[in-house]
């Protein structure tokens, strides 16, 4: 049996945003790899072993991954929405960085729908023009680059999205991304706070940054902050595609 490697996005949650070809993957695998919940979105079946692990071991996952191929099973790391967001892409491929010998190693990318582009679609269209997502967990980066990164998207006027905006664990983190947002924008930003996107758990709300509170967010939440030129149209929200002269 000859090895491989495909890293697949599971799309937001509902079952018919995996794509056909995340599916093939799922059904030829001899191994799935991933976060605990992640992988529990995988039904078990004969000739498959599911490796759950928790969500700080990325690296750990990706060599039991690159192990595995090399000894010739077939191995899906599973992530949500889409691996190369905020997800297992880029981790395999630093784990990848750290074993020169795998760097033949057959690995396949499969993308997926992210939070970020399922929420959009369900309010509309907010991300119609530039924009920019920002992951507002600093597990990996000092919050201070977050909070620079933040601004400087603000100041250029982009769209953002923010992914992992609060958690139990920092929940004070998010009012000052909030707070960062009202010393550079106008109170009558429109802000999405979209949670369980596609699940039966889903729940939209459009407010302005005046409006807007800590807790209309958690990790389940992608926020998307929509740009000066943002506006609604019915129940519609959506960002105009030109930008005047």
């Amino acid at each position: 049996m000859t090895g491989w490697i495909a890293v697949a996005g599971l799309g937001p949650g509902a079952e018919e945003m995996v794509t056909p070809q995340v599916a093939a993957a799922l059904a030829e695998a001899t191994d799935v790899v991933g976060y605990i919940p992640y992988v529990a979105r995988v039904a078990p079946r004969p000739g498959l072993t599911l490796h759950p692990s928790d969500n700080r071991v990325e690296l750990d996952r990706a060599a039991q991954a690159l192990d595995m191929a090399a000894a010739g099973r077939q191995v899906v790391i599973v992530s949500s929405g889409d691996p190369g967001v905020f997800a297992m892409a880029s981790a395999l491929f630093e784990a990848l960085e750290a074993r020169p010998a795998d760097c033949n190693a057959d690995i396949r990318i499969l993308p997926g729908i992210t939070a970020m582009l399922a929420a959009a679609a369900r309010a509309g269209a907010p991300l119609g023009h530039d924009f920019c997502a920002i992951n507002l967990s600093d597990n990996l980066k000092p919050f201070a680059e977050v909070e620079r990164r933040l601004r400087h998207a603000a100041q250029g006027g982009f769209a953002m999205a923010f992914y992992n905006p609060r958690s139990a664990s920092r929940p004070h983190q998010f009012e000052r991304v909030l707070g960062i947002l009202r010393e550079e924008c106008e109170p009558d930003r429109l802000i999405l706070f979209a949670r369980g996107v596609s699940t039966p758990d889903e729940v939209l709300s459009t407010v302005t940054l005046a409006e807007a509170t800590p807790e209309m967010a958690d990790m389940r939440t992608v926020v998307i902050v929509g740009n000066a030129a943002t506006r609604r149209v019915g129940r519609w929200l959506y960002t105009p595609r030109s930008v005047p002269g």
